[in-house]
């Protein structure tokens, strides 16, 4: 599963993309799971560009004993998203990237690979997200990104992707107009996407 981004557009490009008020100073070249990361909410009717921890804390998952989950979740898959528990109730957001890292082969010879669409510098990824308070009162605000099946390009390195919006599905993924999410969750065309060995 995608478990690392890359970003080559500085803030305010994100924000202009977006359409997207910046309440971030800044986003690095590369973010990690566990690391906070740049996402686009839809709120009080504006949209606003923020920083999120990748790594939902999934606040309504509860074990055999009705224990909380305490682990987070990075990646929730597309097919289950609408219909799981754990998922209901979550705002959903876009995540800018320009594309993602992949490895391939065995441990000690890994090959690794960049992901991208050429035709377009920043992706929309799919994701959700939840509003979590700590006891203190510190609230903490995750998100998970959106996988689905690959297109044919990532297909032969691994059997997931980003679940990527195009502008057309944006307003739909965050709630700005009516429509079907889960209709959105599908692969990007075949042919879209560019693989690169990374040197």
């Amino acid at each position: 599963m995608p478990g690392r981004h890359f970003l080559t557009a500085a803030v305010g490009e994100v924000a202009e993309h977006f359409a997207a008020a910046g309440e971030v100073e800044a986003v690095r070249p590369e973010f990690a799971a566990g690391e906070g990361v740049p996402a686009i909410v839809a709120e009080e009717g504006a949209r606003r560009l923020r920083a999120m921890r990748w790594g939902l804390i999934p606040m309504r998952r509860t074990d055999a004993r009705g224990r909380p989950v305490l682990e987070t979740i990075v990646n929730a898959r597309s097919e289950t998203l609408f219909a799981k528990s754990a998922f209901a109730g979550l705002g959903r957001c876009l995540v800018p990237a320009s594309g993602w890292f992949e490895w391939t082969g065995e441990r000690r010879r890994r090959v690794h690979w960049a992901i991208r669409s050429p035709a377009e510098p920043i992706l929309a990824l799919a994701a959700v997200w939840d509003r979590w308070r700590a006891p203190g009162g510190v609230a903490v605000e995750s998100l998970a990104t959106v996988t689905c099946a690959p297109s044919a390009e990532v297909a032969v390195m691994h059997h997931r992707m980003p679940a990527i919006l195009p502008r057309e599905a944006w307003a739909v993924w965050l709630g700005e107009v009516a429509g079907d999410p889960a209709a959105l969750m599908r692969p990007l065309p075949d042919g879209v996407l560019e693989v690169r060995e990374c040197r």
